[in-house]
Parts: structure tokens; sequence; C-alpha cells
């Protein structure tokens, strides 16, 4: 068996710094031509392959800047330190990045995946001031654990073919998230029958649906008011808060406690199927309390809703909810992540709702739920891929597996 070695990263790259600091705001007359110019941005983004760049220079542009050729590593080294990626094209690069170029003794897609993993302690490491960053100087002697090269290859060969699968499940998502948006485009406003439409204060919705106010077809309630008081009660239950409630979900990771009375536990416990709405943060952010907490409650920040009557299921109302609220604020009601803005009950209650007969209600919700299947298992996919992936990256780059013993478990790539 070959002996890694311990060498630095001068002594296996030459390393060259990018040139170029000016900013279009201030020097518009270099942009727009021909050659890509790659920045920060584009590598932190990468995933480690640089194949997209936000901006362009022209002649005048390029002769003040350092152009790197295809195949070199870029790494960040202002802001957010350490991200590095592989140049899938020639471009400029402003004095923010840092060009690397293997020598023989070392693989590009090695040298690339390596850095990953340092990515974390470059950061840590790099001097404080007004905004960290690094220099040459500081990459120079950086240690880099240099397998022969053989085993290298083998190594990065792994690693890109786990890579390239989570990519294509990244690319399976996005494209299943834009054809879910087309698809409540058109239930949402045309339904299933091929009727005609009606314009309505909320748009165009088929000429059978009726429209109703919100507070006519839901009981509404907020939850309890955080107290301080509450937090140190004699008997502190599990209950729900903003953060809880995303998009078709209720993540449980993250729950906090408090006291609830036997009234206030009469009042404020959740039943399975309740539909809970973020009155505040990102307002009308909805999902379905699925009971997977026997005793649990919510937090004022969220209202509860559930149906007065058999005209409307809490089920299709969650579709509703993502279709106004996250993909066209048919309400205008603004609220990100950022922003502050709040959806009272004074202003949830009127909102009108469409209100197609039960049976289209029941084959919009199977139809949304079928794409929503769908997603969660490519999600899914996903996560198993980047886990499996990130324990490749570790173990692999730290001789804790060697690549003659690793066998990838059967089905772990397929799409």
């Amino acid at each position: 068996m070959m002996v890694w070695q311990t060498m630095t990263l001068g002594e296996v790259a030459q390393i060259e710094r990018g040139k170029f600091s000016h900013r279009p705001r201030n020097e518009p007359r270099f942009y727009g031509g021909g050659t890509p110019f790659v920045q920060t941005g584009d590598v932190t983004r990468s995933n480690g392959i640089i194949r997209t760049h936000t901006q362009t220079l022209n002649d005048d542009g390029v002769a003040i800047s350092k152009v790197f050729p295809a195949g070199t590593i870029l790494i960040t080294i202002a802001a957010n330190i350490g991200y590095a990626g592989i140049l899938q094209f020639d471009s400029a690069a402003p004095d923010s990045l840092i060009g690397l170029t293997p020598g023989e003794s070392v693989s590009v897609e090695f040298l690339n995946f390596y850095l990953r993993t340092q990515q974390p302690e470059m950061d840590r490491m790099a001097p404080k001031g007004t905004q960290k960053n690094i220099n040459i100087e500081f990459l120079r002697p950086w240690p880099v654990i240099v397998p022969p090269l053989p085993e290298q290859k083998k190594i990065a060969n792994i690693l890109s073919t786990v890579q390239r699968a989570i990519e294509v499940q990244e690319r399976i998502i996005q494209t299943t998230t834009e054809l879910k948006k087309a698809l409540m485009h058109k239930l949402f406003t045309e339904g299933l029958r091929g009727e005609p439409q009606k314009q309505t204060e909320i748009g165009p919705v088929p000429e059978s649906w009726d429209l109703l106010p919100i507070g006519d077809l839901f009981d509404t309630q907020l939850g309890k008011m955080l107290s301080q008081k509450a937090k140190v009660g004699d008997s502190p239950k599990v209950y729900l808060r903003n953060k809880n409630v995303q998009w078709g979900r209720i993540d449980t990771y993250d729950l906090l406690r408090m006291d609830f009375s036997d009234r206030e536990a009469e009042k404020f416990q959740l039943r399975r199927g309740d539909l809970l709405v973020c009155e505040g943060g990102e307002v009308g952010r909805a999902a379905l309390w699925d009971g997977s907490i026997a005793d649990c409650y919510y937090q004022k920040a969220l209202h509860r809703l559930r149906p007065k009557t058999d005209q409307i299921t809490n089920e299709f109302m969650v579709h509703w909810m993502m279709f106004a609220f996250l993909l066209t604020n048919i309400y205008g009601v603004t609220g990100t992540r950022t922003t502050i803005a709040h959806l009272p009950e004074i202003k949830l209650k009127p909102l009108l709702v469409p209100v197609p007969p039960p049976d289209e209600q029941g084959n919009i919700v199977r139809a949304l739920e079928t794409v929503d299947r769908k997603l969660a298992g490519h999600q899914g996919k996903l996560t198993a891929l980047q886990d499996l992936f990130r324990t490749l990256l570790h173990k692999l780059m730290n001789a804790k597996i060697r690549v003659h013993e690793l066998e990838l478990p059967t089905g772990a790539l397929a799409v």
C-alpha cells in the first residue's frame, strides 16, 4: 500500500489572484461584453462545479482583469472564505477570488474535493477584521494530504458519481416544482371540468364555484400568548410556533414548552387535520397538523382553522393558501422572513376563498397530493445522497476508508 504524503497548497498548485475591483454601479463601461466574469457568489452557489456566471466583461474590462482558463479551481478569499469550484469555461475573476492550477502530482478533481473538506477550517482561521479575508500567503502553506495519483483519481471518480446523482435529483425536484406551480394555476383558475370562467375579486375562477369569506367557512382561533410566567409553569406542554409551520408540512424537530391551564388546554389543543396559518413572518404560510404528537398546542403567532360546514375541507384549503399567498399574492398581503407583516383575525376572516363542489375539491386535492408525494420521494433521495456524499467526502479524504474497500449500497445512486 503506497503511503499518503502531507504537502502544502503552494507545493501542489500554482496560486494566482484574480484582478478586477470595479463594480458595475461605479464603472459600467467595463461590462456587457463577451467574456464571462465569475464572481464570489457564482463560486459559493456552484456546488464545486462553476457552470454559470452573472456578469460579462468587454475588451476594456478584460484588459484590466485576470482571465483564468477552464479547469482552474477558484477559491473565495473575502466574506465567504474557502469556497472552491472548478471553472468549466475560460473566465475573468475579481480580486476576491484566487485561482489554483494543480501540478502533475495532484488531480484537479481530487484537490477540489479536498478543499471542500477544508472550507470550515479556513473560515475559522481567517484573520478577523472589519471583514474576514485571506490571501495567497495564507493559502500557500495550507496542508494538503496527497494520496498516490491513481488513488486520487478513484476517490474523485466516486465522489463525482455521487455528486452527479445529487444534481439529477435537484433537477427533477426543480422541474417537478415548476410543474406543480403550473398545475395549481390551472386547477384554481380553470377547475377540472372545462367550464367557463368568471372574473372575481380574487381573479378568474370556474363559473360554478362559490366565493365565500374565510370567516363564513371556518372557525378561526389564535393560539396562546407567550409569557414569561407560562414558560416556568407547573405543567409545561409542547406547543407549535411560527417557525414550526412550513409550507405544507409541520417541523417538529425543535419544539418548546409552556404552561397551559385546564381551560387553556381545552381551547388550544390541536386535533389531527387542523389547519395552521402563520399570522406573522411569512404570513399565510400554512400546513395541516398530522397528529404525530398526542398532546400538542400552539402559540398566538398561529391561526387554527376548523371547517364550520362540509362546504370546504382543510385539505383543499392548505393548497389554496399556498397558491394564494406563496405563488400569486392574490390578497396583496406581503411578508417574508425579513419583513414584518401581520394577518390578524380581523383581516383573515374577510378573505374570499373559492369553493368548488365537494367532488371537484377532492379530485383537486388528490391531483396535488400525487405531485407532493413525487416531490417528497425525490427530496428523500436527495437527502440520502447528500448524507452519503458528506460521509464519503470525510472518510475518503481522511483515509478512514480506502477506495479498494468501498462498495456503494445497491440502488444508492438510482433516480
